[in-house]
């Protein structure tokens, strides 16, 4: 009896470390495979995790490409320069200078010298001034360049070369309905700054307005008055001969050549 009982507590012990063993293998395994697992699913989002990023990568290319292309879409092209074939200062003051100066005018062909003498009386609120006479030349350059002006006006609201008075030969219609022709006064303003004013009247810059007896003319804001008349004021110089073309200094180039 005592060896069977030792036989039998052998084989209880032999079955029971044959158990354990197996039970510690399949909790080994078990182990094992869940690790594998594990890693699987780390490899699986790993790899989506960079799909991923590819794909934003991708994204965010084809976002960059599509934003310069549109930019280069937007983008104006440039103007080409075109060659500048205007006259240059120094070819201008070469063929219109007087003493050295740019005459801003040139006188018309229908220019002439009047036979009637119309003078300036001038005024300066209730003082009257010395009269100017006005027939020795076709033109009058009028401003503030004592070196080229014939008429100066001092007043700082004038401009160098304001204005000019100007005689041109034009028709005229008789009584009897005949064309006959005739000098007559015009005033020009040659684009000044503050303008040229008849009868209190500002006039359009570079247009010839004539010029009729007793006008009042004024220059800029200046107070003298230019007042026109001439040396018989009843009489009309309607049928006066053409007293021919001069050459005054404001003539630019009339003909005669450049001055210098």
């Amino acid at each position: 009896n005592s060896r069977r009982d030792e036989n039998s507590r052998r084989d209880e012990n032999s079955r029971r470390d044959e158990n354990s063993r197996r039970d510690e293998d399949n909790s080994r395994t078990d182990y094992n495979q869940h690790g594998r697992n594990a890693n699987s699913g780390r490899e699986g989002n790993n790899g989506q995790d960079g799909s991923n990023n590819d794909l934003g990568n991708n994204q965010n290319n084809e976002r960059e490409e599509w934003g310069t292309r549109e930019v280069k879409e937007e983008e104006e092209p440039q103007e080409k320069v075109k060659p500048n074939l205007g006259l240059s200062g120094k070819l201008t003051e070469d063929a219109n200078t007087y003493k050295g100066v740019v005459i801003k005018y040139s006188q018309p062909t229908e220019a002439r010298k009047p036979k009637r003498r119309w003078r300036w009386y001038i005024f300066k609120g209730d003082e009257e001034l010395p009269y100017l006479p006005l027939h020795r030349q076709s033109a009058y350059l009028i401003g503030r360049e004592r070196r080229v002006v014939d008429v100066p006006t001092d007043h700082p609201s004038c401009s160098k070369q304001h204005a000019v008075l100007q005689y041109r030969l034009v028709n005229y219609t008789r009584d009897d309905n005949t064309t006959g022709r005739t000098v007559k006064p015009y005033i020009i303003d040659l684009d000044s700054a503050n303008g040229t004013y008849v009868n209190n009247r500002r006039i359009t810059t570079r247009s010839y307005v004539e010029l009729l007896e007793k006008d009042v003319v004024k220059f800029g804001y200046s107070s003298r008055e230019y007042v026109l008349l001439h040396e018989t004021s009843k009489d009309s110089d309607a049928d006066t001969a053409d007293a021919g073309l001069d050459m005054s200094p404001v003539s630019a180039l009339l003909k005669a050549g450049n001055y210098h």
